[in-house]
């Protein structure tokens, strides 16, 4: 009777089984780098993305709106506009003229938090506005709901504070409207004169009467979406 030789089959079985060790040896070692390693370039803009996109609802609003606001005076200098008040309220409806709310809702505006300042003459008052969307393009999408070339009616609503200066500063005192875009934000300033004169009580005005609120625009949108060193440690953050 011949021997039977079974090596063969037990070398292929020592093969396969080696196979499956080392594929499930890299499976593991996949599994291990996967959970352990960092958040990729794609996953960290995406948490900027979102944190930015929070901002208006996590930080202080005194952050948004600081004390003062650096600005371009007609005459080249560098002056400071003091902030008056902060609104309590952040309905998109309550922000804006009541011809355009609901447009403004329709396109995603989630809130719109108002400040008012006064220029360092204390002869203009501003409203800004910061109208907060899910994202850019949502932003973006809402400017053409706005008359343009600086008209500021329907618009962002002037905000008063009684008692101060700005106590004047009613719709129809506002004289021209500015919007700019930061990320997610849609940022909006609207001007006039501390007296309440009526726009349409205005002979011709300088064009440059009202041009520093553009800084005050893009200063408090820069600050909304100045990149932040994400920190997925905190509930802040997703990464």
């Amino acid at each position: 009777m011949g021997e039977t030789r079974t090596w063969p089959a037990v070398a292929v079985a020592s093969a396969i089984t080696l196979v499956c060790a080392i594929v499930g040896g890299i499976a593991a070692s996949a599994a291990v780098a996967e959970l352990t390693r960092g958040p990729s370039a794609a996953e960290l803009r995406e948490a900027q993305a979102a944190e930015t996109a929070l901002r208006w609802e996590r930080w202080p609003t005194g952050r948004i709106f600081p004390a003062t606001l650096v600005y371009t005076s007609e005459q080249g200098g560098r002056e400071l506009a003091r902030r008056v008040g902060i609104s309590s309220r952040t309905d998109c409806r309550g922000a804006v003229d009541t011809a355009i709310a609901g447009q403004m809702t329709a396109a995603g505006c989630r809130a719109v938090l108002r400040a008012t300042y006064l220029d360092a003459l204390q002869g203009v008052v501003v409203t800004i506005g910061v109208a907060a969307f899910p994202d850019a393009l949502r932003a973006r999408s809402a400017i053409p709901i706005f008359p343009g070339g600086g008209s500021a009616a329907p618009g962002l609503r002037a905000l008063a504070f009684p008692g101060t200066v700005t106590d004047r500063f009613t719709a129809s005192g506002r004289q021209s409207l500015t919007l700019r875009t930061a990320g997610p934000y849609l940022v909006m300033a609207t001007a006039g004169q501390v007296d309440g004169r009526p726009a349409r009580a205005l002979g011709e005005q300088r064009e440059t009467m009202f041009s520093f609120t553009e800084d005050l625009a893009e200063e408090v949108g820069a600050t909304l979406t100045a990149p932040a060193s994400p920190d997925c440690a905190a509930k802040e953050w997703r990464c």
